[in-house]
């Protein structure tokens, strides 16, 4: 054996050890057929959807995050799409109406979250066309978080809630979307966070781009609440301060 074929046979050795040890310490995702997020490592016993391998699940979960990222980036550049099929379109729309919510504010938050994959699923746990993670679907009743149906419908319950609380706000609403109401009542606005900043411009940039569909009779911008008071003088003044 020459010096070449000696040199070969240590860099194929190597990079064999070091794949080995990669997927040794692989930790993946999966979600169950009942819709609930599993995070385990290739040795465990916990059952697997489909029975797919960690390593294939956590390729699935890297190959549709890459999607979503790449889906997100053309979207401002792009007018808001429609949905995959006219199924999902439905869907949206009941929902919407059940809980008195612009359809096209959801498809925009729906078009930012996941890009329409019913199967999406993020580093962080989040699942499905609305991105719910396993806490808020719980609080919203969503036992199937792969139903496109039962998230939509979580999502959107969530989406009306936090408008509720904050008093039709818009950029406070889907921050809190984002990052949680707790980090919005501690900014008392959108957080000083790249990623919730962002986010809040993506969703409103893909609501109010012409041809979105919104409607301004479910959503327009608060009003400012004006009080009257008087001051020392005795006189009324109202004011909005």
């Amino acid at each position: 054996m020459n010096k070449r074929d000696i040199a070969l046979a240590i860099l194929l050795a190597g990079a064999s050890l070091g794949a080995a040890s990669a997927s040794h310490a692989q930790i993946a995702a999966h979600v169950d057929a009942s819709g609930r997020v599993v995070f385990s490592n290739e040795d465990s016993q916990v059952p697997k959807l489909n029975s797919m391998s960690a390593a294939g699940a956590t390729n699935l979960a890297n190959t549709e995050s890459s999607e979503r990222m790449s889906q997100i980036a053309k979207g401002a550049a792009s007018s808001s799409r429609a949905p995959v099929d006219e199924r999902l379109d439905r869907i949206v729309r009941e929902a919407a109406e059940r809980h008195r919510v612009d359809p096209a504010l959801v498809k925009a938050v729906i078009d930012t979250e996941s890009g329409w994959n019913p199967r999406a699923i993020s580093n962080k746990g989040a699942v499905g066309l609305m991105q719910l993670i396993p806490g808020t679907a719980q609080r919203f009743g969503v036992g199937n978080l792969l139903d496109p149906a039962q998230n939509v419908e979580g999502g959107t319950s969530y989406l009306k809630t936090l408008l509720d609380r904050y008093n039709g706000d818009l950029m406070k609403s889907l921050a809190a979307y984002n990052a949680g109401e707790n980090a919005v009542d501690r900014s008392g606005g959108v957080p000083a966070y790249p990623e919730t900043r962002n986010y809040v411009r993506k969703v409103t940039d893909a609501y109010f781009r012409p041809g979105s569909g919104r409607n301004i009779t479910l959503w327009s911008p608060p009003r400012p609440v004006v009080r009257r008071e008087i001051d020392s003088q005795g006189r009324t003044v109202f004011t909005n301060e």
